[in-house]
């Protein structure tokens, strides 16, 4: 099994340092199981479980590094890898940005690891899936899906004496359902840590739903219109606009946050670079991560070892912190923010983030909207202006228009081109977050959302 006890991932570790000479060694253990099923034309396609331990060896000597990656692990092995490492490291050039290993540190007990999850078994995706493909042929209509279920585990430990172990599991699913003609189309993705959550079948209901009203779309004029977007349709843009928030970019003048003067006019010595503490947003946004979340729990610690704890990032529409690196951080005499070991970490890939929202239901904001557009997802998201944060897209999957408190019709899919800045400043209202990619999001109702053209696409 790819899975190891906290004890048994301290062994290992200890016994990799044991034989390192380097001044600085750092070890990353990681592992994994992993099963997944996958159906297209109400038929399933692949299924199968994977397992994997891959362990990272960091040498240092000085400003030099070092790294070597394996994953057997008997002691001939270890040892090779330490002196490959070793050797890596001598043949280095130094890295001006260096920094030395932690020490120890306490970090929060955070349960990410659910039985149920770690315990899916075939039998249980295959039902999983035939709960999605039953209820779609019974509507003579066509589904392709993907389910997948892991647990995992982390582990670092350094020659200075910090260890940080943590397990975690997941379930995801997303499904994609049509009607027989492909002109109506129906998308749902849900993720747990906790797969006891999960109902395909319900989750596909709603796909069904969208696949059989979303049928004789009509057009609609581009233009400025008030949407309603699901969690699926912003999660992304949120999670770019998040992307670029480092503090590094900013202060050198690459992002949106960052402190430009009048045109004409240079920065004064001393002067902010970056827009910390500046209101960007509306007032009702409040984005932060917070590792002990039940919902979407994370890593207590960073990729460094350093102990992660709930941070706000923007509070009340204004700018309260900027994830950093430890040398940054140190060089510009600021806090250093970390954020979770999970990949990439929450500003660098399928993190977590926390959007605060309101106590409303998608179908209560519904209910209160006069004329707008639900858009259920967007997809092919591509950047246009890294510094206003332009993005352009198309909606897919069930877009419809909504007249005093009603869905009236399914419309044609938009083209759009949008700012996560402007959307967070045009909100009408926020629902009730709820999780998906790993984050919680909520409903937004956004007013002036600019679609740019029409597309024939479902």
């Amino acid at each position: 099994m790819a899975i190891f006890t906290e004890e048994k991932a301290k062994a290992l570790l200890t016994k990799v340092l044991s034989y390192s000479t380097a001044d600085g060694c750092e070890v990353n253990l990681d592992g994994y199981n992993a099963g997944n099923i996958r159906y297209a034309r109400n038929t399933v396609s692949t299924a199968g479980e994977v397992s994997d331990v891959t362990l990272a060896i960091e040498s240092s000597f000085g400003k030099q590094t070092g790294v070597t990656t394996l994953n057997e692990f008997t002691d001939d092995a270890l040892k090779r890898a330490v002196k490959r490492s070793e050797e890596l490291a001598k043949l280095a050039p130094e890295n001006p940005e260096f920094m030395p290993n932690l020490g120890p540190a306490e970090y929060d007990d955070v349960k990410g690891w659910f039985k149920s999850t770690a315990s899916v078994t075939p039998q249980q995706r295959a039902e999983a899936a035939e709960a999605s493909i039953a209820p779609s042929k019974k509507n003579k209509l066509i589904a392709s899906g993907f389910l997948d279920d892991r647990e995992g585990f982390n582990a670092i430990m350094n020659n200075k004496g910090m260890f940080a172990y943590y397990l975690s599991s997941a379930v995801n699913f997303t499904a994609t359902i049509r009607t027989e003609d492909g002109t109506g189309s129906g998308w749902v993705t849900r993720d747990y840590s906790d797969s006891s959550k999960m109902d395909t079948r319900k989750a596909s209901d709603i796909a069904i739903q969208k696949a059989m009203a979303s049928r004789d779309a009509k057009e609609m004029e581009p233009g400025k219109y008030t949407v309603i977007m699901e969690p699926a349709a912003s999660v992304q843009l949120l999670a770019n606009m998040a992307g670029s928030m480092d503090q590094r970019s900013a202060d050198e003048g690459r992002s949106f946050l960052s402190k430009k003067p009048p045109e004409g006019e240079e920065i004064e010595a001393g002067a902010p670079t970056n827009r910390l503490g500046d209101k960007m947003f509306d007032e009702r946004v409040t984005i932060y991560s917070d590792p002990r979340h039940p919902e979407c729990p994370t890593a207590p610690f960073a990729g460094d070892g350093a102990p992660v704890e709930k941070t706000v990032w923007i509070d009340k529409g204004v700018i309260k912190a900027m994830p950093n690196t430890r040398y940054w951080a140190e060089k510009n005499g600021v806090k250093y923010n970390p954020t979770s070991y999970a990949g990439g970490g929450i500003f660098g890939g399928q993190g977590q983030m926390i959007m605060a929202g309101g106590d409303k239901s998608l179908e209560d904001m519904i209910k209160g909207t006069r004329r707008g557009v639900l858009v259920t997802r967007l997809w092919y998201i591509r950047q246009l202006d890294p510094q206003s944060l332009m993005y352009t897209g198309l909606t897919r999957d069930g877009t419809f228009y909504i007249e005093d408190g009603e869905i009236k019709y399914p419309i044609k899919n938009f083209r759009f081109n949008e700012s996560p800045i402007v959307m967070l400043n045009n909100i009408e209202e926020l629902g009730k977050p709820v999780r998906i990619d790993g984050s919680m999001i909520p409903p937004m109702k956004i007013r002036d959302f600019t679609f740019s053209s029409l597309s024939d696409a479902v």
